[in-house]
This record gives structure tokens, C-alpha cells and sequence, in this order.
């Protein structure tokens, strides 16, 4: 089983500004090319592009290219759930968008103390589990973003669940917040098999800074720094997939030539990447992935994801201009706190924007 999965949540668009605008041309050589090369698995949610991802999923792959020559992955999206009718609703309509008849992974989506209430309160796992013995699932599992305790609670009380997607990356393998190893490890002594996401953290480790990808580049002068943390996940004995979520071809192109014929990370190289860590622990300012989480439902619009990413990169005052002309501004947040709930890297997102706005709303 080859380790690269592809992530349908940061689709190559001809907008920046529209999440739905997608670049379809593109996305179907991307699909044919990854399939073309060995790769088969594919995943999705009922809430990434704004609800289109698995629509798009079903254009690109579904109705192109053999049943059998793919593996799907979708989520039941917890944070949406308020009745036990919301599952088998959700669950058809994710049927009719992708076009398939069955998941080969489906997962409860973004489990975490929050939603892991709700996911028991509705038999959520029960549900799924259901519809795996009706032939509708071929393997269950759940996405996790919380501490390795909650982690550890839940695999015990679900021992039917066969895998668990966990978020796992060198910047976050030590992170009191994240806790990729912690995790990791639970997972391992759970006998469960390991899905990574969010390997490049929101992409933040294929643009590292200069210093950092000098360290890089010197080692290894043909790998790319997005290489090095796919890599790094991939190293991990018991994951199974790491998931990327691919924006052009040619970030596809990168990805499946070090991927096909995947070699470990060796222990300098380990070492490399957590110097890189501390360099850029020591740089970003906001650990903001970008998943976009924490704009579901915002009563302000604001684009939360990139006031902070320009932020972080010390962007120009005409960009925020140009943001917030058309957006809500980082000053109008009411402080309402859904974003925070929302929000899988747990960050307090309104003091941040109040840092937002003190930096590029001065008058």
C-alpha cells in the first residue's frame, strides 16, 4: 500500500476568493496522475468547499475512472449534528454527491470533548457501525483533534473502530496542544492504525524560511521542505496514509516522486526537522492551519484563515485593505466564540484577531 493519500480539501481554484470556483481541467489530471501512478486513496468531507468537495470528488474520480481502482473516504461532520435524523440524512445525501454506493472509510468527523458528547448523545458510533453491516462502509474510524487522555477514553469505549485519523507533523510532534505523539502513541497501543492529516500543516512547512530550508536544501538538495514532513509522518511505522492536501499539479508532480518509492526519514534526518521546528517556533507567531473551521456559521464573515496567515507573513496594509473590503474586518468580531469551538488547533482566535486589528487597523 503506497502512503500518499489525497486530500480533497485545498482544491486547485480560479478564484482565490471562491471556494467553489474549481479549476476542474486541472483537478482531473491531478486524479489521473496520482491513479496513474500507483496512488488509489481519496478523501473527502461533507464540509470542505463549502460543501462541494464531494461533488467535485465525483466529477474528477467517480464518474472517470473503475470503482475498483480507487479507495473513498467521507466523514459524518459532528459539529452539524443535533438529532439522530441528521445522521441518515447526511449520510444519503454524501451517497448522491459522490456518486458511490459504498464508503471504504467513513469516519466520525473532528472528534473532540465538544463533539465527542454529541457523537454518544445520537449513537453516532452505533450508526456508522450500522451501516457498515448493511454493507455501506467498509472500514470505521473518526478524525481527533484533542488531548491523548480523551483519546485514550474513547478508543476504550470503542474498540470496534479500526482506525483513527490523527493530525501529525514534526512542528506539532511535541506540541502541550496537539500532542502528534502523544496521540500517535495511543493510537499504536490501541492496535489501531494510524491516518495523517494535516502533514504540511496548512502548508506552513512547504514554505519555511530561508535559514531553515538552507538546513534542507544542503542535506538533501533535490527535496522539496514539503517532502521533509510528508516524509516525516510517513516514517511512523503504524500510519498507514498520510493525507495532502494538493492545491496544483505540480505540488501533486513533488509529492508522487518521493512518495513511490517512499524511503524513512534516517534519525539525522529527524534531527533536521525538529532544528526546523525551533526555528520556526521561534518565527510563527499564529499556528493557523487554514481548514477554514472557524469561518462555518461566522456572524461577521470574517476570514479568519487569512487575516492570520497575513499576519504571519507580515503582510502590506493594502492586502488586510483589500480583505476586509469585501469581508468582515478582524475589529467587528463580536467575540461570540463559535470560531474557538470550532477550532482544531485550539487557538484563542479573538484575542488573536484583536492582535489583527491592532496591527492594521490603527486609525
Amino acid at each position: 500500500m503506497k502512503k500518499l493519500g489525497f486530500g480533497f480539501m485545498r482544491l486547485p481554484l480560479l478564484d482565490g476568493g471562491d471556494p467553489v470556483s474549481f479549476d476542474k481541467e486541472q483537478i482531473c489530471k491531478m486524479v489521473d496522475a496520482y491513479l496513474d501512478a500507483g496512488f488509489d486513496y481519496f478523501d473527502t468531507a461533507y464540509m470542505y468547499h463549502n460543501g462541494q468537495s464531494e461533488v467535485m470528488l465525483r466529477e474528477a474520480l467517480v464518474k472517470r475512472h473503475p470503482r475498483e481502482s480507487f479507495r473513498a473516504a467521507d466523514k459524518m461532520p459532528t459539529m452539524s449534528l443535533n438529532v439522530k435524523e441528521d445522521m441518515p440524512r447526511i449520510f444519503e445525501e454524501q451517497l448522491s454527491k459522490t456518486g458511490l454506493s459504498y464508503f471504504d472509510n467513513y469516519l466520525l468527523h473532528c472528534l473532540n470533548t465538544e463533539f465527542y458528547k454529541t457523537a454518544e448523545r445520537l449513537d453516532a458510533f452505533g450508526f456508522i457501525q450500522k451501516q457498515k453491516e448493511l454493507g455501506r462502509i467498509r472500514r470505521i474510524g473518526f478524525s481527533f483533534h484533542d488531548s491523548a487522555a480523551l483519546l485514550d477514553e474513547i478508543l476504550t469505549a470503542h474498540p470496534e473502530v479500526e482506525f483513527v485519523q490523527l493530525q501529525i507533523n514534526y512542528l506539532d510532534w511535541e506540541s502541550e496542544g496537539v500532542q502528534s505523539r502523544l496521540c500517535y502513541e495511543t493510537a499504536v497501543r490501541h492496535g489501531k492504525k494510524v491516518i495523517v492529516m494535516e502533514p504540511v500543516k496548512g502548508g506552513r512547512l512547504a514554505s519555511v524560511p530561508p535559514l531553515a530550508e538552507s538546513m534542507m536544501r544542503e542535506h538533501a538538495p533535490e527535496m522539496s521542505p514539503a517532502s521533509w514532513a510528508i516524509r516525516f509522518a510517513a516514517t511512523l511505522p503504524e500510519v498507514e496514509t498520510v493525507l495532502s492536501g494538493m492545491s496544483s499539479l505540480p505540488q501533486l508532480l513533488d509529492n508522487i516522486g518521493y512518495m513511490q518509492d517512499f524511503v524513512p526519514l534516517t534519525d539525522e534526518e529527524k534531527a533536521i526537522c525538529f532544528r526546523v521546528r525551533d526555528i520556526l517556533n521561534h518565527e510563527i507567531e499564529i499556528a493557523c492551519t487554514g481548514c477554514s473551521y472557524c469561518t462555518e456559521g461566522c456572524p461577521m464573515s470574517v476570514p479568519i484563515p487569512k487575516y492570520f496567515s497575513l499576519y504571519n507573513d507580515k503582510g502590506e496594509q493594502a492586502e488586510y485593505d483589500a480583505l476586509a473590503a469585501d469581508n468582515g474586518k478582524a475589529s467587528d468580531c463580536i467575540g461570540c466564540g463559535q470560531c474557538e469551538g470550532n477550532c482544531p488547533q485550539k487557538l484563542p482566535i479573538i484575542s488573536y484577531l484583536q492582535r489583527v486589528a491592532e496591527k492594521y487597523e490603527k486609525d
